[in-house]
């Protein structure tokens, strides 16, 4: 923290009335110089991969990526924020300390928990939770992931924690949110850093097909390509995912299901 300029904050919530009175309340402290808000998880990981933030205020419960899930993924980072989750449930707690929470408020949140809050924010100056990410795993980046072998992808589990060696086969598809990927395989859903192009071109080789401008699909695990009205199709996998496919790759992908 710069202490000329105060705090930097970023404040998540996917309902625009709490994120409104979250991010009121966080202007109206004299340890705050700036705050920006997000209203999903996907816009925040952007923001925080854009921007430096000495804090992030992240609601727990959240559609797609919870806030939770996006916690475990700022851990990974090489300067992460200090985190404070803000919640209607109290259950989710424990779970917030185990990631270094410096605290967790419970809405309806009030000026006085916000301050004690950023008491804590301005007197670690984030060290518990950078603690939380000197864990046994490369910082992200903005270059491509890291290769370990061709056929092994080392991915964050934003269920469980940690890192796993995720190998290539199972994965089913990629799918493109801002600077990160989410990873579909047959054993869940994953977070990787990277751009989708990065991907295409290092698993070209393993059947890895761009089917769509925010898809990556494993070809060898898709079962079925069903036409559309307007031009487009699905692709489905076993087990029943599916994913788009962009009109001018149906042809292709007919032809390679049944060759």
């Amino acid at each position: 923290m710069n202490a000329s300029r105060g705090l930097s904050v970023l404040a998540v919530d996917d309902e625009r009335p709490q994120l409104e009175d979250l991010a009121r309340m966080l202007r109206a402290s004299p340890r705050v110089g700036d705050v920006t808000t997000a209203a999903s998880a996907q816009e925040a990981l952007v923001l925080v991969s854009r921007d430096p933030f000495d804090a992030v205020f992240l609601d727990v419960r959240m559609p797609e990526l919870d806030g939770l899930e996006l916690a475990r993924v700022f851990r990974a980072f090489a300067r992460p924020p200090a985190l404070v989750f803000v919640s209607a449930f109290d259950t989710p707690a424990a779970t917030a300390f185990e990631l270094r929470a410096l605290d967790y408020l419970l809405k309806p949140v009030t000026q006085e928990r916000v301050e004690d809050a950023l008491g804590r924010v301005a007197a670690g100056s984030g060290g518990a939770v950078a603690s939380a990410g000197s864990v046994d795993q490369p910082g992200p980046s903005a270059r491509a992931p890291e290769r370990l072998t061709p056929d092994v992808l080392p991915v964050d589990n934003v269920r469980g924690g940690g890192t796993r060696l995720l190998p290539v086969a199972q994965i089913l598809y990629f799918e493109a949110h801002g600077d990160y990927l989410r990873v579909y395989a047959e054993g869940g859903r994953y977070i990787l850093r990277g751009r989708l192009s990065d991907v295409e071109q290092r698993f070209e080789t393993n059947g890895f097909v761009r089917v769509h401008r925010r898809y990556l699909a494993n070809l060898a695990r898709a079962r079925e390509v069903t036409p559309m009205l307007n031009g487009t199709a699905v692709l489905r996998f076993d087990g029943g995912a599916e994913i788009p496919v962009a009109r001018r790759q149906v042809p292709e992908l007919r032809r390679w299901l049944r060759a």
